[in-house]
């Protein structure tokens, strides 16, 4: 048995979708890990004051959050993007 869909087919265009989804989970938790290990790790190097606190205060308390912030809305308008692209797939039909 072939487990391939036809291409073309409703089920292969999910794949695409489902395969297209995942590569962008994998580049945005990789972005979240380094952002909140290798920054953190390096944090100590990073010895000069920011408006008389210490940089790495500031990357934890702002920057970290901030960049989190930014892969959340990266996340939802690229999944709007796609529900966008399957409405207009299905009106097409």
């Amino acid at each position: 048995m072939n487990d391939t869909p036809a291409p073309g087919s409703d089920e292969a265009r999910h794949r695409l979708a489902w395969h297209r989804n995942l590569r962008w989970i994998c580049g945005l938790l990789a972005v979240w890990f380094t952002v909140t290990f290798v920054v953190a790790w390096f944090a100590r190097d990073l010895r000069f004051n920011f408006f008389g606190w210490p940089f790495s205060f500031w990357m934890a308390a702002y920057g970290a959050p901030l960049a989190y912030l930014i892969i959340i809305c990266i996340y939802a308008r690229i999944m709007n993007r796609a529900d966008q692209r399957g409405e207009e797939a299905k009106e097409s039909r």
